[in-house]
């Protein structure tokens, strides 16, 4: 088996859920830098946070081109994927997607929720071998995230993965912890979490007229996760590096449904 890319100089398209603007942007360009300069950027106008797979089926999507080979689109990381390799990317297809870095990170049960692991996601429906980088931040807030965590580590964690062998329906997920670089204390290879509380409420707000509204939020509790989780991993310091694949299937109750429903289909009575 060959590497995921063989390429010395690999076609890049990045994106990202946070839009075009965002200071995580400018990080994964630094980190693709390290491996290519055949560099393509289509990032969404606007936030895209939350958004999970979405794709735009009702309302039309603008293109602005923001310079060579940089793309903004209003609509989800998803759409921009699509766009990019089916209609921007000039030539060849992308060797690579890479969506991030996220401001915050994308584990346990935030994953399917999370617009940045989807774009990597529709990188790999799509058939180009995909990652998604995200950086933790703590209670301090988005104000004082350590950028140079993902900076400093992420160009050495892209070429190692790259250079090993993934199965074709694998994307990797990829999230930086809360520390300053030298800090961190190595790279675990995690499965997914999950938390033992739930972190996500409403919060009830009203307007200057009176009127309620909510709006949603994360609660910032830390949880008790199980050892070799990403969790864990970024709770303790570490570099999380999670294989995520498309297939949702619980295999174990399918087997077991299949052997309850084996046989003819029952005839049932008419009332």
């Amino acid at each position: 088996m060959s590497p995921v890319i063989t390429s010395d100089n690999p076609r890049i398209l990045i994106t990202n859920d946070d839009g075009v603007r965002a200071d995580g942007l400018k990080v994964i360009e630094q980190i693709a830098a390290s491996v290519s300069d055949d560099v393509w950027v289509v990032a969404p106008a606007e936030e895209q946070s939350g958004m999970s797979r979405a794709i735009t089926l009702n309302d039309p999507l603008r293109v602005r081109e923001m310079g060579p080979r940089r793309f903004a689109i209003t609509g989800t990381p998803g759409d921009c994927i699509l766009m990019g390799i089916q209609d921007l990317i000039e030539g060849k297809e992308p060797d690579l997607v890479l969506s991030g870095v996220n401001r915050g990170q994308n584990i346990a049960e935030d994953i399917p929720m999370s617009g940045t692991v989807a774009g990597a996601m529709q990188g790999l429906q799509l058939g180009v071998p995909s990652i998604a980088f995200s950086q933790g931040y703590g209670p301090a807030g988005r104000a004082a995230i350590k950028w140079d965590c993902a900076r400093t580590h992420g160009p050495d964690i892209l070429k190692r993965l790259i250079a090993e062998t993934w199965e074709e329906n694998v994307m990797m997920n990829v999230n930086f912890p809360d520390r300053d670089p030298g800090d961190v204390i190595d790279i675990e290879v995690t499965v997914q979490g999950r938390r033992d509380q739930h972190n996500l409420h409403a919060e009830r707000r009203e307007d200057l007229r009176g009127n309620p509204y909510y709006w949603l939020g994360f609660h910032g509790r830390l949880s008790d996760p199980a050892v070799g989780t990403d969790l864990r991993a970024l709770y303790e310091g570490r570099i999380s590096i999670t294989p995520l694949h498309l297939d949702m299937t619980h295999h174990p109750t399918r087997e077991r449904l299949s052997k309850a429903f084996s046989g003819p289909v029952r005839q049932v009575r008419k009332a």
